[in-house]
């Protein structure tokens, strides 16, 4: 096997010689990968060895010598028997999000202290100056005393200047003195579906949950649109890079669909983008009306509606009060008249709507919130963002509304290790229940929920069966009665992420006319060991025949 170390498409050039003289009876395809182990996944999740790709399109898939016996190519793609998928799609993330958080934000993913985000906050602003500090990604969880901070440091370290940290999950921030000032925010602010925190003197120690910061987000200088195309290139090339072709983003205004659109169109962002709705009215009365659409680059299907807050900052709305919390159950973010208009107003246009709910009091909610508009067995697919904890109760109302789980199954394996303090023993057996979920239906719909989780669906599929960290903590696995199969982990990955946003006609398999969306990597998902899945990666990615990754 031949493979290039440059980024041009790694082809083997087949001599004339080689292709036989009776090659004017083949018909001519674009590509042609030959000698692979391809998991078509199809109805019967059959393997096949070779296809053919023209116009962007899978022609036919077979054996290498059923192939070459009816096609021939100028470029041959052999692959000395290494493992094929479909394009990989994450079914839940923020990929505009992550582009915008690639350009403006630091990276405080993993700090283990305040001491650490200061010196990367340091790092950052020297880089990139600017009248505010930014950054995403502190967990008090990994502090030693596992207590939400203040902002303190932030103010003995860069005195009188704006910051905002946002945590990890989105739904709490860490605020500057001088950022709580500009937004209006005293100890007297009460907001509606969120919470100022006080500090020990009654005084807002800079930590806001849910929508208690968004006077603070408004304040922040929006991107030029130079930066917006920097960042939805720049999220594009690293999701190649691990496999991704597709993804669906959890939320997203008219103003950025339509810089999507043109970007398409001008051949700059080939990623194929399913895009949620934001729930807010001009967005709405842009695309309801025009119903759902569909297309190969990019669909609109559904809007995006939150329920609760985050399990991580105590915001996900529970029943009872959180273990570890007494007298604190989170919170629903709106009230019952503005979920009931989304609702009405998206049933009525064909659209889904796709609800984040965390809580098991935000998920019984959303279920029965959607069995009043779809009342009996259906195919809406109307779905529940999260879903993390449910009451064992609730789990039969996902199957007889035919009400779509679409989970994270990273979030179970980060969480494992504070999440039986949050909820306690016996909720924590209705929590990150996936295979229990999946059965509701017989199929659901993963993605990463990335820039909250890292974006490499390798990971989610190790998550999805392993019930691990990477370090392969614990042993045994995180409630392994949970875990997924292979087959079903890579449906939900492919296949089923595409069902989720109506899209399985066009791709998410490797079938006749679907988009020639795959990706080659160094190791077969469905039978390596469990260290060798989690160090997987792509030796190539291809969207609609091009080759969009190549590994160095």
């Amino acid at each position: 096997m031949a493979f290039r170390t440059s980024k041009s498409l790694a082809i083997i050039f087949m001599a004339a010689t080689i292709i036989s003289s009776c090659s004017t009876k083949r018909q001519k395809a674009d590509l042609i990968l030959i000698n692979g182990k391809v998991y078509t996944v199809d109805d019967q999740f059959s393997q096949a060895e070779a296809f053919a790709v023209s116009n962007g399109r899978f022609v036919a898939v077979g054996s290498t010598a059923d192939i070459l016996g009816r096609y021939d190519s100028d470029y041959i793609l052999d692959v000395s028997g290494l493992p094929v998928y479909p394009g990989l799609i994450d079914g839940h993330c923020h990929f505009y999000g992550y582009g915008e958080n690639l350009v403006r934000y630091a990276d405080l993913a993993g700090s283990r202290s305040m001491e650490e985000i200061i010196e990367r906050l340091k790092a950052h602003a020297e880089k990139h100056p600017s009248d505010w500090i930014l950054g995403r990604g502190w967990d008090q969880n990994l502090f030693p005393e596992k207590k939400f901070p203040d902002n303190e440091l932030l103010e003995k370290h860069f005195p009188g200047r704006k910051i905002m940290l946002i945590r990890i999950d989105g739904h709490a921030s860490l605020v500057s003195k001088a950022a709580l000032q500009a937004a209006g925010i005293n100890k007297s602010t009460r907001i509606e579906g969120g919470d100022v925190l006080l500090n020990a003197k009654g005084e807002p120690g800079g930590v806001l949950i849910d929508k208690a910061d968004n006077p603070v987000r408004v304040l922040i200088p929006a991107l030029t649109e130079d930066e917006k195309i920097q960042a939805l290139l720049e999220a594009q090339d690293n999701c190649f890079a691990v496999g991704l072709t597709g993804v669906h983003d959890a939320g997203l205004s008219a103003e950025t669909i339509e810089l999507i659109r043109r970007l398409q169109d001008e051949g700059r962002l080939k990623m194929r983008i399913n895009a949620m709705l934001n729930p807010d009215e001009a967005t709405l009365n842009q695309y309801l009306p025009k119903g759902r659409q569909v297309g190969e680059m990019l669909s609109l299907t559904a809007v995006k509606i939150y329920a609760d807050g985050a399990l991580g900052s105590r915001g996900a709305r529970l029943f009872e009060d959180y273990s570890d919390a007494p007298g604190n159950k989170g919170l629903i973010l709106y009230d019952s008249s503005f979920y009931e208009e989304i609702a009405r107003k998206a049933y009525d246009a064909g659209f889904q709507v796709n609800m984040h709910a965390i809580g098991d009091a935000a998920v019984n909610y959303v279920l029965r919130l959607y069995a009043k508009y779809l009342k009996e067995s259906n195919d809406r697919r109307w779905r529940v963002e999260h879903a993390q904890i449910v009451r064992p109760g609730d789990f039969r109302l996902f199957a007889e509304y035919n009400i779509i789980p679409s989970i994270q199954s990273t979030h179970a394996t980060s969480d494992m290790y504070w999440a039986m303090e949050r909820v306690g023993n016996e909720r924590i057996k209705g929590a990150y229940a996936q295979k229990n979920l999946l059965e509701q239906n017989g199929w659901l719909v993963n993605g990463t929920d990335f820039p909250i989780e890292h974006i490499n669906p390798v990971y989610t599929f190790y998550a999805a069966v392993f019930r691990k960290d990477l370090k392969g903590w614990p042993e045994n696995g995180f409630q392994p009665e949970n875990a997924l199969s292979r087959e079903d982990a890579l449906r939900s990955m492919t296949i089923w992420a595409a069902r989720g946003g109506f899209e399985e006609q066009l791709k998410g398999s490797i079938e006749k006319d679907k988009l020639a969306d795959f990706v080659v990597f160094d190791t077969d998902l469905m039978q390596a060991g469990e260290r060798e899945v989690a160090k997987a990666k792509p030796r190539f990615v291809f969207s609609g025949g091009k080759q969009v990754f190549a590994a160095e």
